[in-house]
């Protein structure tokens, strides 16, 4: 076990390269199971989670290499096993995704209820029903139990805008008889980047961006060589970093049109930036001050399916406008659980209002104090990091795993960046 030994006070200084999309990697290479060819994988980030989901491709019988840095071939030649081990599949909540490539290319997948961040009720209900709609029979007393003597094409209306139960629809419907519309589908850049690299294996996928995808069936996908995306997420996570500790950041590699909705948000919080080809800048010093809605009114951050604001920076959203001049509303709309993590930013010194278990009334700037914390999810550990990064004293944050599964070689990037961070083994 680790810990992180941050202390406070010090504004972050350099340049750093934008890691691999987290959330794109993962269906991606759950999405080389469709396969009998090899596959090459780019840009995949080494963390936790990327690297529980290969270790479940080699349980299944998949030929794993990793011949440079970020850079992985897997050759599922013959899958010898669709069960996902249960250790593995407790660890990571994307395991999931392994159900759509599996039943369309073995026809049928057990897997144990998958693991992941604690952050509220994560329904699964949606998966069950595109994958019952393309002629799955499906078993979830226990194990989940997934079978099928063939997936044929269907007209799926999600009930929700769900990322991952889009991508194991889409996964499963590319090897599909006939077509498959997948009405009220989630757009993300990482639901995007699967599109494309299905469509390089040869699928035929047409809406991609778009809430309504259609996927014709082919009868077999061939061998790619894919590079994943940027992380928006990261770069978002590096923004309000060198915001909150009043330093400056340069970040390159990084795709503009992911940053739209981001700009709209740190926009209200007094964040600003340059972005010049792939380069993206964060000047010095800058005014941090609540731009207020018509009226003088206090203004809101709130998530939706994208292009909205992505959830998954409401932590880190609220952690910065601890820093900045007057008061907003942060509101996480998806996971009741998320925003209990403020008790401790409370307790570090920040006054924020907790009116529920979905929104919190942040008035900065404060001064933070150091704080023992405790990482309760991947963006709330970034956000306690950022915290501690700002706050007076020497902070320790433990359970850093769950930090871990979400951000490449985190301390030894802020280290470079000038940060104070030692990550110290408690074992």
């Amino acid at each position: 076990m680790y810990e992180y030994h941050i202390e406070g006070g010090f504004p972050v200084k350099g340049t750093i390269r934008a890691s691999g999309n987290k959330n794109a990697a993962l269906p991606c290479i759950a999405a080389t199971l469709l396969t009998s060819e090899p596959v090459t994988l780019r840009n995949i980030p080494k963390i936790e989670d990327t690297g529980v989901m290969l270790e479940i491709l080699k349980a299944l019988g998949a030929e794993v290499e990793n011949p440079e840095p970020n850079v992985w071939k897997i050759h599922a030649k013959k899958i010898e096993s669709n069960a996902i081990p249960c250790e593995l599949s407790k660890r990571i909540r994307a395991s999931i995704l392994f159900a759509g490539p599996l039943l369309a290319r073995t026809g049928k997948v057990i897997m144990p209820p998958p693991g992941g961040d604690v952050i509220g009720r994560r329904r699964l209900d949606t998966h069950f029903l595109a994958l019952t709609e393309l002629g799955a029979n499906v078993n979830i007393e226990g194990s989940f139990e997934f079978s099928a003597n063939k997936l044929a094409g269907a007209d799926i209306f999600l009930d929700e805008t769900s990322v991952t139960a889009t991508e194991n629809a889409v996964m499963a419907a590319v090897l599909a008889e006939r077509t498959t519309q997948i009405t009220n589908a989630a757009s993300e850049p990482h639901v995007q980047d699967l599109c494309r690299m299905l469509s390089q294996m040869g699928a035929k996928i047409s809406g991609t961006g778009s809430n309504i995808l259609t996927i014709t069936g082919v009868k077999q996908l061939h061998g790619t060589d894919f590079k994943i995306g940027p992380d928006f997420m990261e770069i978002g996570s590096f923004i309000g970093l060198a915001a909150a500790t009043k330093g400056t950041i340069t970040i390159t590699d990084i795709n503009p049109p992911d940053l739209r909705p981001l700009r709209i948000a740190f926009g209200k919080l007094g964040i600003r930036w340059t972005i010049e080809g792939t380069t993206l800048t964060v000047p010095l010093n800058q005014e941090l001050k609540i731009n207020t809605d018509l009226g003088g009114m206090i203004p809101k951050i709130d998530d939706s399916p994208w292009p909205g604001f992505p959830p998954d920076l409401t932590s880190i959203m609220t952690v910065i406008a601890t820093q900045v001049e007057g008061t907003v509303l942060i509101f996480e709309k998806m996971f009741e659980s998320r925003m209990f993590f403020v008790d401790k930013l409370i307790s570090m010194g920040a006054r924020i209002t907790l009116c529920d278990p979905h929104r919190a009334v942040v008035s900065g700037p404060s001064t933070l104090h150091r704080d023992n914390l405790v990482s309760p999810d991947v963006r709330a550990g970034m956000a306690m990091v950022i915290a501690a990064m700002v706050a007076r004293g020497e902070s320790v944050i433990s359970n850093v795993y769950q930090i871990e599964r979400g951000y490449e070689n985190l301390v030894e990037r802020l280290q470079a960046l000038g940060a104070h961070i030692r990550k110290v083994d408690v074992q």
